[in-house]
């Protein structure tokens, strides 16, 4: 690679062994912002790295039968939440989809944010973050939080015995401390289903 800036930017990615996802302003203490983009560009036709989305890239990761593999969405959410040192929750059916009440994929998600509201595009997949209050990032429990925003989705009077059998099963599962102090964050018709699996346990 004729510029430095690229073999900068390599050898810095090969110190990140774990991380996957980058940010253009990972790499501001190597060039300014504009020979960065540029240097990142160059990479991507080298593939070094592919272009997530703008500003965001990954390391080069190919499957010879499905080609080129990008992250996931819940990759790409939690690496710009923990960047901007944000909280986030999924919503709606990516939450139903994390949960096993869903087998759709959805292409637009949805996160719940103390961070910066916005909207990202990552090739036919748009993530959505949107500001919300402190009591809706509050939950404990990985399994409750999710459980509430699903539920949240279904809607009140609408949850099948089948959904509702399966929500039992999860929140079992859920660590009765965090479990306990989720359960004020619920609306009311939640709150009854998760002293359901409460007293379950």
């Amino acid at each position: 690679m004729p510029d430095s800036t690229d073999n900068k930017i390599v050898n810095k990615i090969r110190d990140y062994k774990s991380q996957r996802l980058f940010f253009v302003d990972d790499f501001i203490a190597v060039a300014n912002y504009k020979a960065v983009s540029k240097a990142l560009e160059r990479l991507v036709e080298d593939k070094v790295l592919t272009r997530v989305a703008t500003g965001i890239y990954a390391r080069y990761k190919e499957d010879p039968a499905l080609g080129v593999i990008l992250p996931t969405t819940e990759q790409i959410a939690k690496a710009i939440a923990k960047r901007d040192h944000a909280r986030i929750i999924p919503t709606g059916a990516f939450a139903l989809n994390a949960l096993g009440l869903s087998t759709q994929i959805p292409l637009n998600v949805v996160y719940l944010t103390d961070g910066t509201a916005r909207k990202i595009k990552a090739g036919n997949r748009t993530i959505q973050f949107k500001k919300t209050t402190p009591k809706n990032l509050a939950a404990k429990g990985n399994i409750s939080s999710l459980v509430i925003q699903a539920l949240k989705a279904i809607g009140k009077d609408k949850i099948s015995e089948l959904e509702k059998r399966k929500i039992l099963e999860l929140l079992q599962k859920e660590k009765t401390k965090d479990l306990e102090h989720d359960i004020r964050l619920a609306p009311e018709w939640i709150r009854q289903i998760m002293k359901e699996a409460l007293s379950g346990k």
